[in-house]
């Protein structure tokens, strides 16, 4: 059986717009390396914050930047799996080179390394 990568194509960007919407919530894209995002405070209308708002904008920034680092990786992986399609490159595991295994991309699109590999 062949794999349809017109339709992981698809699943992967919609994927893809969804990380990138959470994360925009959350976070910017680093002006200095846009394959980069970093999490930010909420904003709070150019008011000079008392003691409270600070420390509830450092937790916030560090709940902000969880996040980040839990989504992020993923969104590499899509926009990685993305320009596999593109290339021809797509469904190859990066450890042996073997065919990565049509249930196992249904499952995860963007995986990376076959069954044997996957840890």
């Amino acid at each position: 059986m062949t794999i349809n990568t017109a339709q992981i194509k698809t699943k992967l960007e919609e994927e893809k717009k969804a990380l990138e919407k959470e994360l925009s919530d959350v976070a910017r894209k680093n002006p200095d390396n846009l394959e980069d995002w970093e999490a930010v405070p909420e904003k709070n209308g150019g008011i000079e914050p008392d003691e409270n708002d600070q420390a509830d904008q450092i937790s916030e920034y560090e709940d902000n930047n969880a996040i980040v680092n839990k989504l992020e990786p993923r969104y590499r992986d899509i926009k990685l799996a993305l320009d596999k399609i593109e290339s021809g490159n797509y469904g190859v595991c990066e450890v042996c080179g073997e065919k990565i295994d049509e249930e196992r991309l249904s499952a995860n699109p963007a995986a990376r390394t076959c069954r044997e590999h996957m840890n």
